[in-house]
């Protein structure tokens, strides 16, 4: 996948999430592109539906955090598959309770042998990894939860 492709997804998935879309299709020649969101809408704190699988505002007790509204949720701006680090033999990006800065790389997320590398849009502290290593994610899809500083 050249850049100009890469350019084109990156568009299509900004137009699905700014017309609040839930599917969008393209065809160019041989080439056809479909983009589906799952979830109706990105969340900005832990959903209902996390605190069901233990990864809710009720997951963050233990960091000693009890007003979890002020957290934001990093979720995925694709499906693909999650990575926490560049490779296999190098540390994770980041862990649970590091501090990050706003534009510093969380993750990769892999969609379509494209490495879409996901960054912090916030100063704040990692609170909770969301998503294991190698895992299929999701578009929208909760992959950090981070504390932002005020």
């Amino acid at each position: 996948m050249n850049s100009e492709q890469r350019k084109d997804i990156q568009e299509l998935v900004e137009i699905l999430a700014k017309q609040n879309l839930n599917e969008i299709e393209v065809q160019r020649g041989d080439v056809r592109i479909r983009i589906r969101r799952e979830s109706a809408a990105t969340v900005s704190v832990p959903s209902p539906s996390s605190t069901e699988s233990g990864q809710g505002p009720d997951a963050f007790a233990d960091s000693g955090e009890k007003d979890s509204s002020r957290f934001l949720t990093v979720t995925s701006p694709v499906v693909g598959t999650f990575y926490r680090s560049s490779s296999p033999d190098v540390e994770s990006y980041v862990e649970e309770g590091d501090l990050v800065s706003r534009g510093q790389v969380l993750c990769i997320v892999e969609a379509m042998k494209l490495m879409n590398e996901i960054e912090s849009e916030v100063d704040g502290r990692v609170v909770k990894v969301m998503v294991e290593n190698e895992a299929g994610v999701e578009y929208g899809q909760p992959l950090f939860v981070i504390d932002p500083l005020p």
